[in-house]
């Protein structure tokens, strides 16, 4: 029988995974650390994440192995830390090992001394030399021999890489412009640095492995909408919207897609997206249901709707609490094998399918001899017209043989052994994927999905606020919160409050943003690089060795650049005009950083449009306004702040003074100067397009 080590009382899915090693583990915290110092032992932290493929893999070769796990026991405090528990730890010790060798990535395995400076670590150890890499067991006994026999050169690394990872979180944060927003040409140019890395034929951006990177691909929808509102392109070609289409449809069309059961993995390994890493992250779904919704609202293509309806739909059924939350991941492998829950081989997919199998194994490239070690990833090699045309079958016969096909193999599918489910709630992710349920609502008209959306922000606001100081926690499992909230997760949930009453028109979410707003403006600022960023932890927070400025768009888009977007939209709404002065503040300690890297700041540059551009300010009064509100909020128009009520409520400087006749009525105002009402969403965009920009 195995014993459990300290990790056994844990909620988080990944530490459980770990409850059973011989490993002597602890979770983070004051026990280990206290530990540490009296035994005057170096720490390692080893981080990872339940859906992370070779966190299993080192797991099994290494933390299991008895022999292994004494050597670690005898030598060393061990902290196992779930990344996704505490982003906090993970960026600062990633920062530290990517310093010391050049790359990061999970497992995460850092050397500590006692009082939690890194001064050596590593991703993923084998249990043998291979591959240029030592084994887990060498790395172990000389990182031991040297902090017994050379512990001064130990001290003095970990205070040097200490004092660089504080001085690097200062990097770029006085590089910005002081008198403006560049210029329409330094917009071009940053588009034009993007495309230099697109994939022409593939879509997307750079080599294998690919990442969807839809901050990229949001810049250049609305750079595109931007420059055709102004009538900057001829004839309404834009190369930039080309790259970001192709770039959806390919993904939405490969094999990062889940043809069978909808929702995305998290990246392709190959640049044709049809091999993903076949993890499933919350995060990952949320901000590309969003982004594809602003590629159907322009362009009311069909083929995004359906990919957010079966996007939105996988979340539901596989991600879903029933109390309302989402779940964080499922894992990448199941029975041991990556991938397994999800390829077939054409043998299967003929029993179930029948008659219809040929024409449904062509369509999604299911062959004999597989497309992936001799089994068969899902993909779409044409489309329904194109295929229709060639195979001589009309369209809605082939989307019927396609709709059966798919829900036999996804029925069959459900009876294989299940991908672990990370259970865990985080409120950041949450808050994502409830912007992209409004976003949904707003492109689709879904009753479904606005009610959806309401469920789940009535559980974050429930079971996540900490009202005794209008804090809110991090994670939620089986009925505790716990974590204090990091910068991300006060942004996400902001941006989709402000998201969920721009199509509710429900005051009470703006006025729960403005309330959550001014607890991060006074617990989160940073003061001491003379900087109008925030932190990444709040300032009670005691257990981090850094108090890092998070800035870049990676996975997740900076929780400074969604705080700057929703101080700008929330200055419009409440008439706080140094709210708007800080937002532009944010962006210019950055701008210069943006310009040249622009595929690391897409949310920034997103936000950079919006404040070169302007904002539309819309406020909808009258009787039956939701309905109008509705149909403007189908409508393309990404710089809008839009309030509706049936009479002019003076609590709302948007909407005081306004009065409608018989019919609702929709003004269009700039800095609250409004033009003459409209009673149209056609007539509202008629004004937009008359109101343009140079």
């Amino acid at each position: 029988m195995k014993k459990n080590n300290r990790l056994i009382h844990e909620t988080s899915p990944y530490l459980l995974q770990h409850a059973h090693n011989p490993v002597d583990w602890y979770p983070w915290g004051e026990e280990a650390l206290n530990k540490a110092k009296s035994a005057d032992k170096p720490i390692l932290v080893s981080i990872g994440y339940a859906a992370c493929h070779w966190c299993h893999v080192m797991e099994k070769e290494n933390f299991e192995d008895e022999q292994t796990a004494a050597m670690m026991n005898e030598n060393f405090i061990n902290i196992k830390i779930d990344r996704e528990e505490r982003p906090d730890l993970d960026h600062i010790y990633m920062d530290a090992v990517q310093v010391l060798t050049g790359s990061g990535g999970w497992p995460l395995n850092v050397f500590l001394t006692p009082d939690a400076k890194p001064f050596y670590g590593g991703t993923y150890f084998p249990p043998i030399r291979a591959h240029n890499r030592p084994s887990w067991k060498e790395v172990l006994l000389a990182v031991a021999d040297a902090f017994k026999n050379r512990r001064s050169e130990i001290d003095s690394q970990a205070e040097g890489l200490t004092q660089h990872l504080q001085k690097s979180n200062a990097f770029g944060l006085k590089e910005g412009q002081p008198e403006d927003f560049l210029s329409e040409s330094d917009i071009e140019e940053a588009v034009g640095s993007l495309l230099k890395t697109a994939d022409k034929q593939w879509g997307g951006f750079g080599k294998a492995p690919k990442f969807p990177q839809t901050f990229s691909i949001t810049f250049l929808i609305r750079n595109a909408y931007f420059r055709q509102v102004n009538q900057k392109d001829a004839n309404n070609e834009n190369e930039g919207l080309k790259q970001a289409l192709l770039s959806l449809d390919k993904m939405i069309a490969g094999g990062l897609c889940d043809q069978v059961g909808g929702g995305f993995a998290r990246y392709s390994t190959d640049s044709e997206w049809l091999v993903p890493h076949f993890e499933k992250m919350l995060y990952d779904n949320a901000l590309l249901v969003s982004a594809i919704t602003e590629a159907s609202q322009l362009t009311k293509k069909e083929h995004y709707q359906k990919a957010i309806e079966e996007t939105i739909a996988f979340v539901q059924r596989e991600l879903m609490h029933p109390s309302g939350g989402f779940y964080s991941a499922l894992d990448a492998d199941s029975e041991g094998v990556e991938g397994k829950y999800y390829v077939w081989n054409k043998a299967e997919v003929t029993e179930l399918l029948g008659e219809n199998a040929p024409v449904f194994c062509d369509y999604f490239d299911i062959t004999d001899e597989g497309n992936w070690e001799h089994r068969n990833i899902l993909w779409v090699k044409k489309s329904v017209a194109g295929f229709s045309k060639e195979r001589g079958i009309s369209e809605p016969a082939l989307q019927e043989i396609i709709a059966i096909g798919k829900s036999k193999l996804l029925a069959n599918r459900q009876l294989r052994p299940r991908p672990l489910t990370d259970d865990k709630v985080i409120l950041g992710w949450n808050a994502l994927m409830n912007t992209a349920i409004s976003k949904a609502y707003a492109a689709t008209g879904k009753e479904e999905y606005k009610k959806l959306a309401v469920s789940n922000m009535n559980f974050l606001l429930e079971n996540f606020s900490n009202n005794a100081d209008g804090s809110f926690w991090h994670t939620w499992k089986d009925d505790v919160a716990k974590i204090p909230a990091f910068l991300d997760d006060y942004a996400f949930l902001i941006e989709a409050l402000i998201q969920l009453h721009d199509v509710t028109s429900e005051t009470k979410w703006l006025v729960k943003a403005k309330e959550i707003t001014d607890f991060v403006m006074g617990r989160f600022a940073d003061n001491t690089n003379q900087s109008s960023l925030f932190h990444y932890t709040v300032d009670y927070q005691q257990d981090v060795l850094v108090r890092k400025t998070e800035v870049y768009d990676g996975a997740l888009p900076s929780g400074n650049s969604v705080m700057a977007q929703n101080l700008l939209k929330l200055s419009f709404y409440f008439n706080i005009p140094e709210w708007g002065k800080k937002s532009r503040e944010m962006f210019r300690h950055l701008s210069q950083l943006i310009l040249k890297y622009p595929s690391s700041f897409g949310n920034w540059a997103c936000l950079w449009l919006e404040l070169y551009y302007g904002s539309h300010e819309i406020a909808i009064v009258g009787p039956d306004y939701s309905k109008l509100v509705q149909e403007i909020s189908a409508e393309y128009i990404p710089n809008k702040v839009i309030m509706g009520a049936e009479t002019g409520e003076k609590d709302f400087p948007l909407l005081a003074g306004k009065s409608s006749g018989s019919n609702a009525s929709a003004f269009l105002c700039s800095n609250y100067t409004c033009f003459s009402p409209v009673n149209t969403p056609e007539g509202l965009i008629s004004l937009i397009h008359s109101n343009k920009k140079g």
